[in-house]
C-alpha cells in the first residue's frame, strides 16, 4: 500500500502542533520542504522548526532539500531527526558523495529531479539510493497543478528500478489530489506527497481518507 506524506510546507504554522498530531494520527510520513531562496525562489523553514516537529512526530521525517550545496547541511538535518533526506540531482557537484554522506548517518538517501530534467539522468545513481522522487510540479511553491506528463515519467523510472532489480522506493511530490492519486499510484509510486490538497482543505482528515480510498 503506498504511503501518504503530507507536505508540512502547507501546514498552519500558527497551530503547527495540531497539524503534526493530525499527521501522526492519519498519515504515514512527514514531508519537510527546505528551501534556501537560491536553488528555488522561495524560503521555507530551517532547523528550529524541523527540530520542533521531530520532538512531537511519531512518523518518519522526510526532508526534501531544495538548496545549493546540500552536503553542507546533511549532517545537521540528520542530527535533528531526519529519517529520509533527499536533494536535487543538479544541486550537487558530486551526487554520489552526498548520497554516501546521508547514508553514513543511518538515514535513507534520495535524489530528486524537476519536470524539465530527463528521468534517465537518475538511472546511473539508482543503486546508491534508497528512494527517488519526481516532482509533479516545479520545486519552490505549493499549490501548483500536477503536470500530466509526470505519470509517464514515473512509469519509466519504475520500470528501470525493476529492470535493475533494486529495492528503491518511488516518490512523487507536487499537485497530488484525491482526483489524480489513483492514476499516479498506478504508475508504480510508493510514497505520495500532498500539501495544499490536504492542509488547504476544510477537512484535511477527509482528504487523506479520500486519497486512501482511491489508492
Amino acid at each position: 500500500m503506498p504511503l501518504i506524506a503530507p507536505s508540512m510546507l502547507s501546514a498552519d504554522f500558527l497551530h503547527l502542533e495540531k497539524d503534526v498530531d493530525m499527521v501522526n494520527r492519519l498519515a504515514d510520513i512527514f514531508h519537510l520542504d527546505i528551501m534556501d531562496g537560491v536553488f528555488v525562489p522561495n524560503l521555507s523553514y530551517g532547523f528550529p522548526i524541523v527540530e520542533a516537529m521531530a520532538r512531537r512526530a511519531e512518523k518518519p521525517l522526510d526532508v526534501h532539500l531544495m538548496i545549493v550545496h546540500p552536503e553542507r547541511y546533511v549532517d545537521r538535518f540528520a542530527a535533528v531527526g531526519a529519517d529520509m533526506i533527499s536533494f536535487h540531482l543538479n544541486a550537487a557537484e558530486n551526487p554520489s558523495a552526498v548520497l554516501a554522506q546521508i547514508r553514513s548517518h543511518g538515514v535513507k538517501a534520495g535524489l530528486v529531479i524537476n519536470p524539465d530534467i530527463p528521468v534517465e539522468s537518475l538511472f546511473p545513481y539508482l543503486k546508491e539510493c534508497d528512494f527517488v522522487m519526481l516532482m509533479g510540479v516545479y520545486a519552490g511553491f505549493g499549490g501548483q497543478k500536477y503536470i500530466p506528463e509526470t505519470t509517464e515519467r514515473l512509469r519509466i523510472l519504475k520500470d528501470e528500478i525493476v529492470r535493475q532489480g533494486l529495492d528503491v522506493k518511488l516518490e512523487v511530490d507536487g499537485g497530488v489530489t484525491p482526483e489524480n492519486v489513483a492514476e499516479i499510484v498506478g504508475a508504480g509510486v510508493d510514497i505520495v506527497v500532498a500539501g495544499s490538497a490536504v492542509f488547504k482543505a476544510t477537512d484535511p482528515a477527509a482528504v487523506i481518507d479520500a486519497m486512501r480510498n482511491c489508492i
